[in-house]
């Protein structure tokens, strides 16, 4: 059997100018996955990243903590949905969010309308975002082939719809992605945690998700 390890980045940078970088903790975050993959025997044999600045500092950051030096492919179908785009095509002014608990209270509003597809326009609807997530999912299972360890650095939204995905009966109907299923999913994911999916003849099959033993309880973080 293969197995895919999907990271979701570090701590972003809630509140600046450019929330799409690493915060401190962020970094930290990071490295210490690289270390707790390197200590467990898990040496990736390959590492995909989405194309954000998020992801690329955490793969960075988790390479140095495990002491390795691959080389990561970008694959941008795991990148996140427009958070930002989303909460203002639900009408939300972003200017107005300026606390933690406020931004989430209106951000669960503003999914539930992309799933339903109320509003709009949409810069993403909900179908194309599952189809392409799915899509990467499904990509990077086909190279996870017997022995092989394939590292994949993305998001939230991303890894919430992988496991969503493994979990329906049939590969056919992985972009059918059911959304409240995939919502708790996505609103629990921690920061640097690892959910493994294994890989093989009856396809991928979700083993663990949100592992974040690598991280302190005051390090642990969900944005």
């Amino acid at each position: 059997m293969g197995i895919l390890l999907l990271v979701r980045h570090g701590q972003a940078s809630f509140g600046a100018a450019d929330y799409d970088r690493l915060s401190t903790a962020g970094h930290h975050q990071a490295r210490r996955a690289g270390a707790a993959l390197a200590a467990a025997g898990l040496v990736p044999t390959r590492i995909v990243q989405g194309t954000l600045r998020r992801h690329r500092e955490t793969t960075a950051a988790i390479t140095e903590g495990g002491g390795w030096h691959h080389a990561a492919t970008d694959d941008a179908d795991w990148n996140e949905f427009d958070h930002l785009a989303v909460l203002r095509t639900a009408g939300y002014d972003l200017e107005t969010l300026t606390d933690r608990r406020t931004f989430q209270a209106a951000f669960d509003k503003a999914v539930a309308l992309w799933h339903a597809d109320h509003g709009g326009p949409w810069p993403e609807r909900w179908p194309g975002f599952a189809a392409r997530t799915t899509g990467a999912l499904a990509r990077a299972a086909a190279t996870a082939g017997p022995g092989e360890v394939v590292l994949v650095v993305s998001s939230a939204g991303p890894i919430a719809a992988a496991c969503a995905a493994d979990l329906e009966s049939a590969a056919e109907q992985w972009h059918l992605l059911d959304a409240e299923r995939w919502r708790r999913f996505n609103t629990v994911l921690v920061n640097t945690s690892l959910t493994r999916i294994l890989v093989g003849t009856a396809g991928p099959r979700l083993l663990t998700f949100n592992e974040h033993q690598h991280l302190t309880a005051t390090e642990v973080t969900y944005r």
